[in-house]
This record gives C-alpha cells, sequence and structure tokens, in this order.
C-alpha cells in the first residue's frame, strides 16, 4: 500500500464523517492575501521579544502554536508565561477560512498525512511561532507557588520570538541524561537553565493534580513507519518527559484562561471529563488486582490504584491505562456561561478548564482566544452562550468523527500489513464491548481489530488471545476470532 492510496482512504473517510478534506478556493485565496495584510496591531501589546522564549514539540511539527519562558522568584515560586500564536489576528470571524475551520473543528492526523484545520500558509507559516520569527501572541502569565498551586494570573498581548525549536525526544532523553544539551544553548545559554526549571515547575504543578486526584495513565498512539515510499510498520508513539511537561504547563495555563474570561463575566467555552461512565467496569478490574475501589467514582482512589500497577507491573501498564481511558469516556465541550457553577475534568482534577493554547490546529481555541481578546479590549463577548452551546455541541461532534477517520486510517494501514498473516494468533486487550461490536488491540503492530467469533462474555479491560481471520485494507477491517 502507497502513501497515495491511504490518502484516497483518508479523503473518502473524511467526506463520509462530514469533514472537509480540502480548501475551497475562496479560503486558499483569502489565506493567501493574509501575506500582504497587516495584522492588527490595535490595543495595549507589550513588547516581549527580548524574553528566551523556546517551543517543545514533535521533531516535523510545522504548526508552532505555545512557547513559554519561566523566571524564578523569591521563596521559591515560579513566572511562568506561556505565548499561545494570535490566530485570531489572520483568521477574520466570518470569512471563507474560519467557515472551514468552524465545519471541521480540528486538524485531522492519520497515518496518510495531516489534514489541517487552517491552510498552510497561515498554520505552518504566518501563525505558527517559527525560531526567529516575530509573532503576535496571547500571554497567559501565571505566578505558581513551590507546591504547585497557581496563585495570581495575567493575561495580555504581547509581540515574541521563538528563540529555540526543541523536539520532545531529544529534550526528554538530555533531562534523563541520555543526550547532550539542545544545540540551541551554544547561542541561548539560558535556555539550559529554562528547560531545568521548566521541568520542575511542571512536577510540582503534577504532583499538586495528583494529590487532588488527577490521573497518572500512560497511553499509546501508533505511528506508521515508511520506507521507500512504503509502509512497513505502525509503531507505539509514547509519552515521554518531555511531553509530560509541556502537558502540564498547558493544563496551568488552559485553566487560568477560564478562570480569566469568568471573572471578566463572560461566557466561554469549556473542556470537561464527566464521572466514568463504566465505573463499575474499573471497579471490577481493580477488583481482579487484588485491590478495592469505592462504589462511587473516587479520582484519588483510582490514582493510588494506577501508581501502584505502575510500579508492581510497568511493561503491562500501558494495556492497563488503557482499558482505563476507555472506560472514563470521553472529553467534551460544553458552553458556560457568566456566574454558573464550574464544569469540572474527572482525569485532570481540575476545575475551570478551556482550551486555549492550539488555535492552529483546535477551532475551540481560537473561539476561545476571540472572547480573550475580546474582554482585553473592553469589548462585548463576541458569541452569545447561545452560540457558544451550539459551537461546543458541533465541535464535541467532529471530534468524535476525526477520531473515526484516524481510526478508519489506522485500520486500513494496519490491514495492509496484516494481508500476509492470517490464521496468525496476537494477544490483545479488549478496548470496545457494545452492541454494535467487540473490539480488541494488538501491541505490535500497534493496531484495533473486531473480534467477530467468540466475544461472548469479552469486556473492555479484559485479556484475550485472538487469531486473525480476515483483512480488507480498502474497508479497514480486521477481524479476529477467539482463540
Amino acid at each position: 500500500m502507497s502513501p497515495a492510496d491511504l490518502h484516497r482512504i483518508a479523503v473518502d473517510a473524511m467526506r463520509a464523517r462530514g469533514l472537509l478534506p480540502a480548501f475551497a478556493p475562496q479560503a486558499l485565496r483569502e489565506a493567501e492575501a493574509a501575506r500582504s495584510a497587516q495584522a492588527g496591531r490595535g490595543g495595549d501589546i507589550r513588547d516581549l521579544r527580548q524574553l528566551p522564549w523556546f517551543s517543545i514539540d514533535n521533531d516535523d511539527t510545522r504548526d508552532l502554536d505555545q512557547l513559554s519562558v519561566a523566571e524564578a522568584l523569591a521563596g521559591g515560586a515560579t513566572r511562568l508565561r506561556v505565548a499561545i500564536a494570535d490566530v485570531d489576528a489572520m483568521v477574520r470571524p466570518g470569512g471563507a477560512v474560519d467557515g472551514h475551520a468552524g465545519v471541521n473543528t480540528t486538524s485531522v492526523y492519520t497515518a496518510a498525512g495531516v489534514f489541517p484545520m487552517l491552510p498552510e500558509v497561515l498554520s505552518t507559516d504566518l501563525t505558527s511561532l517559527h525560531e526567529g520569527q516575530e509573532r503576535l501572541a496571547v500571554v497567559v502569565e501565571m505566578q505558581a507557588q513551590p507546591d504547585g498551586t497557581v496563585g495570581t494570573s495575567e493575561i495580555y498581548r504581547a509581540v515574541v520570538v521563538n528563540r529555540a525549536k526543541l523536539t520532545y525526544d531529544h529534550v526528554s532523553a538530555w533531562l534523563d541524561g541520555a543526550a547532550p544539551p539542545p544545540a540551541q544553548a551554544r547561542a541561548l545559554p539560558q535556555l539550559e537553565e529554562q528547560v531545568r526549571l521548566h521541568d520542575v515547575l511542571a512536577t510540582q504543578m503534577r504532583q499538586w493534580r495528583q494529590s487532588r486526584g488527577a490521573l497518572n495513565v500512560k497511553t499509546l498512539s501508533a505511528r506508521p513507519v515508511f520506507e521507500d515510499g512504503r509502509l512497513i510498520d505502525l509503531q507505539p508513539d509514547e509519552k515521554n518527559r518531555a511531553k509530560d511537561l509541556i502537558a502540564d504547563l498547558m493544563i496551568a495555563a488552559n485553566s487560568a484562561t477560564a478562570r480569566y474570561l469568568a471573572e471578566q463575566g463572560f461566557p466561554s467555552l469549556r473542556r470537561l471529563l464527566q464521572s466514568p461512565r463504566r465505573w463499575d467496569r474499573i471497579v471490577a478490574l481493580a477488583a481482579s488486582h487484588g485491590v478495592g475501589l469505592p462504589a462511587q467514582p473516587d479520582p484519588r482512589a483510582l490514582d493510588r490504584f494506577l501508581q501502584e500497577r505502575r510500579a508492581a507491573d510497568p511493561d503491562g501498564f500501558a494495556d492497563l491505562s488503557l482499558a482505563i481511558v476507555k472506560m472514563l469516556g470521553s472529553g467534551e465541550y460544553a458552553a458556560a456561561g457568566a456566574g454558573l457553577p464550574a464544569f469540572g475534568h474527572f482525569g485532570l482534577a481540575v476545575n475551570d478548564y478551556a482550551h486555549s493554547t492550539a488555535p492552529n490546529r483546535r477551532y475551540p481555541d481560537l473561539v476561545t482566544q476571540r472572547l480573550l481578546k475580546a474582554a482585553l479590549a473592553g469589548d462585548a463577548p463576541p458569541y452569545t452562550a447561545e452560540a457558544l452551546t451550539a459551537i461546543a455541541r458541533h465541535c464535541t461532534l467532529q471530534e468524535d468523527n476525526a477520531s473515526k477517520v484516524e481510526r478508519t486510517v489506522l485500520k486500513a494501514a494496519g490491514a495492509f500489513l496484516l494481508h500476509g498473516r492470517i490464521g496468525e494468533s496476537f494477544d490483545a486487550i479488549v478496548t470496545g464491548a457494545a452492541p454494535k461490536g467487540t473490539f480488541v488491540r494488538l501491541a505490535r503492530p500497534l493496531l484495533e481489530g473486531r473480534v467477530v467469533r467468540g466475544f461472548e462474555g469479552l469486556d473492555v479491560g479484559d485479556a484475550a488471545r485472538v487469531r486473525l481471520v480476515a483483512v480488507d485494507p480498502e474497508q479497514g477491517f480486521i477481524d479476529f476470532e477467539r482463540a
């Protein structure tokens, strides 16, 4: 199977799910016109170009959404600034580009490549925080205490410059003592101190959230590997220390953003995860390991169980994490009106949580950015609570559709890889059990398939031995029977 075959399958899957695989000519013209247009710089915009901003992302990432810089304060406190690309400055509300983004609501990351939410002239160029480029940003400034709590916070607009584009794998290996410092450290002497200060701060924030019940799981995603233009493997793309670092700091920035909008009396879009939909199954899974969990959802008790299992069985922890994540259910978006009670996020153990740090890739973040800029300018909210409710529903729906497209293309790739292995048996974990079917995930290659025979009695989280009985790369079918 060639990349072109996968791309065709991805395009068909997107259209079937109500996603737009290509930009309309008007949207492309509008995005290209932004090259010569001056981004709006009215209002109070601070000049923070001199600070040692840096980014950490994947090796091949070109749509950089955020930078950060930290400063040690007296008494062990830390001032953290997170600069978020000012995408709104170049994406006009109601325009053709905004219309495309509002339909898809997210970039779609498939084994056939990325289908960006915004035209690449914007997302990977003009609104991307590239190294050495002057950019407009919305800055979330927070003062964190040694115990990981965030005290005061402030939001403002600024001009920034990314001084160093770092990668997750290299930074993680360096922090673990397995690699030299980043090459950019030679030109930016503060960089080593900056990264280590970020690492300490992220650890403090993570420990504080875990003390309140934040779940410490280890999840895997599949990364397609091509050789000479042909797909040869699906390998696990695992979390690491640098990915955790950035995730913890972005959680703090997203929470500060939600609190700011609430303080300004603005409605907002929130990201939430209700109490687990399958807590009874989580209780049963813990019991199979000799651990008793309360009858009612308890994040602290669940995290203690997870920490115990991570220590007892590190090799099997990813499979256990996957089972727990599936039982927790999916996150969703919801509109929060001014003065209404906060929404909680069960998995993160935070309230007042709004996606805001990836406006190149997620529409809710762009909507939140427009709300923030209106509040900073003293203007009325650009969206009503009713409009945000409709946007929240649509974003939740399209996020689910995008995930299904990603899985469809991944299954097509996996079916191709397995087409010569009919009759072989594999160890698997059950990832779905519903009237529509029972699904399992293999470890190598990292993919999911459906159990078409012998699925009776299987439930999410169960380990199973399965035999491959059929594949169809075009349809993305991978069928197993219980061995």
